[in-house]
């Protein structure tokens, strides 16, 4: 009708009310599992128990307008039996640097509100959250040789595997040809310092596995 304009929809905002979303990320994890984790095979930790702690560097990536490119972003977590039994307990870093718009929109996609692997599924495993916190966040990312650190909080430094009879390094991947839940190609190395010292959340793991990868995380087919 004459004298009406029709509204636009915001990019930011898909039909079902849901942001958009497509994140490519370098990460590094390690949890008290002995090399190889149990969990990639059978689906339950060697130690009965699941601790781990996942750094992320975001190489290019957006959530609606909101660009997520260069955030880094630390999870740590325990469950007292495997993740999908539930009951875990989660503290989200992210770097003091990011942007208050990029810290809320990380936040929302770990929070799994939005859709997409792997968030959606393990939002329903976690009793107790803390978080985002912001900290300075310091990482280098180096296949198996990566490392991260959250002063007063937390490090991560990995260090290669190496041959029992030769010593030598040798390199070992847990490739997902179908794709994998958090991963398609796990880099493993093992813990040279594994730590998390944040209130009464506790943990050090030296000398188990860890692994780098790519991961790519999406709401949209």
């Amino acid at each position: 009708m004459p004298g009406k304009t029709k509204a636009k929809k915001s990019p930011a905002r898909a039909k079902d009310g849901k942001t958009p979303f497509r994140v490519k990320a370098e990460s590094i994890e390690a949890c008290n599992c002995q090399h190889g984790c149990n969990c990639q095979f059978a689906g339950y930790p060697n130690e009965g128990k699941c601790e781990f702690i996942v750094g992320y560097e975001v190489k290019d990536g957006k959530f609606g307008n909101v660009s997520l490119k260069g955030v880094r972003a630390v999870v740590a977590a325990k469950y007292p039996k495997a993740i999908h039994e539930g009951h875990g307990h989660v503290v989200l870093f992210i770097d003091e640097k990011a942007t208050q718009e990029q810290v809320n929109a990380f936040a929302t996609i770990l929070s799994g509100k939005m859709g997409g692997m792997p968030w959606e599924a393990l939002a329903a495993t976690i009793e107790r959250f803390e978080g985002p916190i912001r900290k300075p966040i310091e990482m280098r990312m180096n296949g198996v040789r990566s490392e991260m650190r959250v002063p007063g909080a937390l490090e991560l430094k990995f260090t290669p595997l190496r041959d029992s009879v030769s010593g030598k390094e040798k390199e070992v991947h847990i490739v997902y040809p179908k794709g994998g839940f958090f991963w398609n190609d796990g880099n493993v190395a093992t813990t040279e310092t594994m730590r998390v010292e944040h209130g009464n959340f506790r943990m050090e793991w030296p000398n188990r596995y860890a692994a780098a990868a790519e991961v790519n995380w999406t709401n949209q087919a």
